[in-house]
């Protein structure tokens, strides 16, 4: 079985060139190949020695994903499939703007986390992707772009892993991958320009933080705990409270003076103006403590299971001037791909469930819905 080098980020890469004999400064030819080139065929690695590429053909090999399809957007916006094995599908978006490329790629196949208001979350969690499968959809998106395009500068300028499943929960093969984004033989992305977004796993946030600080994204959408239960069952485990210090700790190695919080606008049960009041009161709190945020509100994209709807844009924009008169920065994010189903939230590939999470959600529906009601009804929380 020959090693998948996609799998390697540059100190990686060293040490296996090192077991093959090979000097240091050979892996960053090869990583430079790899990565800056997108080449898979060591033949093509002219300034490698022969001998490196002779050793390279019989153990290795550069295998990117095996493309099920591709969606296009009326906007741009590209949906790829890629077969990662085992039943498994998983979905990578990339999202052109006048300014910036940006590439949106998932990290599990499905996701363990069960947020109410996500389709992947709904289909259930097969596997953690490894290394080479989560840095090989910015690889084969590069690439791909750049032939498709028809241009030899770099297309994407900014990667966020907000595809399918959460980051933080397969920590070991992201942070390879974060490392290979970011060196300058590989994608030479700066850390503002590559985003980690989670549910909320509080361990892992400070690990981040000392390991690969790059941007931070956190999936709130609720302003306290028994709506966020409802919403993001991880809240059980981690409560707002616990986060919000986590979110303080991790801005002091941030490379952006935020953090951004994502907040799924839900209508009647988390968008309304008291809950927008309750969110101010939360993040000035917090503040004293030297958090500083940035409110990204997201339409929900809606799908038959989850019981939800979206909220009107007067509802949304109602509740976004509450946030900026209280000197809070607020944004709303656009749509874009919900044509081809690759919106925020609507990313679901097709995997096998191994955790049972639609059948427990079908039959937890019903009395979920009547408990966030009852919270509406008392707290008038958005």
């Amino acid at each position: 079985m020959t090693t998948n080098l996609l799998d390697y980020d540059l100190q990686g890469l060293t040490a296996y060139c090192e077991q093959l004999g090979e000097k240091r400064f050979r892996a960053t030819q090869l990583f430079r190949w790899i990565h800056h080139k997108g080449a898979t065929d060591f033949e093509q690695m002219t300034d490698l020695a022969r001998s490196l590429r002779e050793k390279l053909v019989g153990t290795s090999r550069v295998q990117g994903p095996k493309v099920v399809s591709r969606h296009d957007s009326a906007d741009g916006t590209i949906k790829w499939l890629f077969d990662v094995g085992a039943g498994d599908v998983i979905e990578t978006v990339f999202i052109p703007e006048a300014d910036r490329g940006t590439l949106c790629i998932s990290s599990q196949a499905g996701c363990a986390m069960g947020c109410r208001f996500c389709s992947t979350g709904h289909q259930g969690f097969s596997r953690n992707l490894t290394t080479g499968e989560i840095i090989s959809q910015l690889w084969f998106a590069e690439h791909f772009l750049r032939q498709h395009l028809g241009r030899e500068e770099r297309v994407i300028s900014n990667v966020v892993m907000m595809g399918m499943g959460e980051p933080l929960q397969n920590y070991s093969q992201l942070l390879p991958a974060l490392k290979v984004m970011l060196d300058d033989h590989g994608y030479g992305l700066s850390r503002r320009r590559v985003t980690v977004s989670t549910s909320g796993v509080v361990p892992m946030i400070d690990r981040l933080a000392r390991d690969c600080p790059v941007a931070l994204a956190v999936s709130l959408h609720a302003p306290e705990d028994v709506l966020r239960d409802n919403l993001v069952p991880l809240n059980k485990k981690y409560p707002i409270a616990e986060l919000l210090q986590a979110c303080t700790r991790y801005q002091a190695a941030a490379p952006r003076d935020f953090i951004t919080f994502e907040y799924c606008m839900l209508d009647g049960v988390n968008d309304q103006p008291e809950h927008a009041r309750q969110l101010v009161s939360l993040m000035q709190a917090h503040a004293t403590h030297g958090l500083s945020c940035k409110f990204n509100l997201i339409p929900f994209n809606p799908f038959p299971a989850s019981g939800l709807t979206r909220s009107e844009m007067p509802q949304v924009v109602a509740f976004a001037k509450i946030l900026m008169e209280a000197g809070i920065v607020t944004t709303v994010r656009k749509t874009r791909g919900d044509d081809i189903d690759a919106a925020c939230g609507q990313l679901a590939g097709d995997v096998q469930d191994r955790t049972g999470v639609d059948r427990r959600m079908a039959a937890q529906r019903q009395g979920m819905l009547r408990g966030i009601k009852v919270v509406v009804v008392n707290r008038s929380e958005v």
